[in-house]
């Protein structure tokens, strides 16, 4: 099976937000506030692929995951309470989702090991990105992929913890 990373499209919409919706049930039944507010929703998801920043992680029959991946794209990110670990480019990536049959099969950690080719395609070494405080699982990826936590930042007003990653 060969798995891929790819822009999404309109024809994608329907599946990822299906892949959204479960994970904004995970996020609630784990008692967390993430995603409990209408963020993210369709139209989000909708500019995403409109600003060619939404991508999702396949194989030849179904899509895995989700991300919106940016180059240089996150104006929060200058007011940290910490410091960065670099100051040039960046890839940055937001609503990362996983789809409930895929769970616990390492497919995360795939998701972001493509992020991370494809910030090395784009000849960037900095990859960053943020999780709420009460989101382990992202937390413990981070450190599994050897992310570095550099601080705070706040996200639309909610307090984040920010991780970066130099690529070799």
């Amino acid at each position: 099976m060969s798995i891929v990373l790819r822009r999404s499209n309109k024809d994608d919409l329907k599946e990822i937000w299906r892949i959204i919706q479960a994970a904004i049930a995970r996020r609630k039944a784990d008692g967390s506030n993430q995603w409990q507010d209408g963020y993210p929703n369709p139209e989000i998801l909708e500019k995403d692929m409109e600003k060619g920043e939404g991508f999702v992680l396949c194989d030849s029959n179904s899509i895995i995951g989700y991300a919106a991946v940016m180059i240089n794209d996150e104006p929060q990110y200058d007011d940290i309470d910490g410091a960065w670990l670099t100051n040039g480019d960046f890839v940055v990536y937001h609503r990362v989702a996983i789809a409930p049959e895929y769970l616990g099969q390492g497919y995360a950690k795939k998701l972001i090991e493509a992020i991370h080719d494809y910030a090395l395609e784009n000849e960037i070494k900095s990859v960053k990105a943020d999780t709420n405080f009460d989101n382990p699982a992202m937390m413990h990826l981070f450190e599994k992929l050897a992310y570095k936590y550099c601080g705070g930042v706040l996200i639309n007003g909610s307090p984040r913890r920010a991780y970066e990653k130099v690529l070799d």
